[in-house]
């Protein structure tokens, strides 16, 4: 029997993703670490070069925190249209984010509060350097996809009641106590 007109289950564009995006929980937990990163930055640059590189360096973090929750946003809207829609959502999103990069700092160049040097510096070291913090907290597994799941003790396994020895429990005793 055939079934001609009918779209399959999961799309023409493949499976779709369906809960919460792992793409937006990484772009979120990569803008929440941006915020130890601020400060650090914002106080070289000032060192350097003043208050017009702070300003470079602000616009610069604001650039890069946009591009990352930009990236996510592409990824979650595009898994759920389908696998198809996820990979070109990944491709073409890359190029149109470092378009707009392009744009966010030709827009600016001749302003008088930007400084050049602090402003490359800011998106190319804060972008790889966040993308390198952050392989230390994203699963590799496809069971959990997107940040590892937090340590959780084992409910099935014994636990000592004292934390200073060892459990007490009936099995632990030798069998000729009394």
């Amino acid at each position: 029997m055939s079934v001609e007109g009918k779209v399959p289950a999961d799309g023409m564009l493949g499976p779709r993703v369906e809960g919460p995006s792992p793409a937006m929980a990484v772009a979120f937990d990569i803008v929440r670490r941006s915020v130890w990163a601020i400060p650090i930055a914002v106080i070289a640059s000032a060192a350097f070069w003043g208050l017009d590189g702070v300003f470079s360096t602000l616009y610069g973090l604001a650039i890069v925190i946009v591009n990352f929750l930009l990236a996510g946003w592409l990824l979650q809207v595009g898994g759920r249209i389908g696998a198809a829609a996820m990979g070109a959502a990944a491709m073409f999103g890359f190029l149109l984010r470092l378009g707009l990069i392009m744009v966010a700092v030709l827009a600016v160049r001749d302003q008088p509060w930007v400084e050049l040097v602090p402003l490359g510096l800011t998106i190319i070291i804060t972008h790889l350097g966040l993308l390198f913090w952050e392989l230390r907290h994203i699963s590799s597994s496809l069971a959990f996809p997107g940040l590892k799941p937090q340590a959780t003790p084992n409910p099935y396994l014994p636990v000592a009641d004292d934390a200073s020895g060892p459990s007490t429990s009936t099995s632990a005793q030798s069998p000729t106590a009394p």
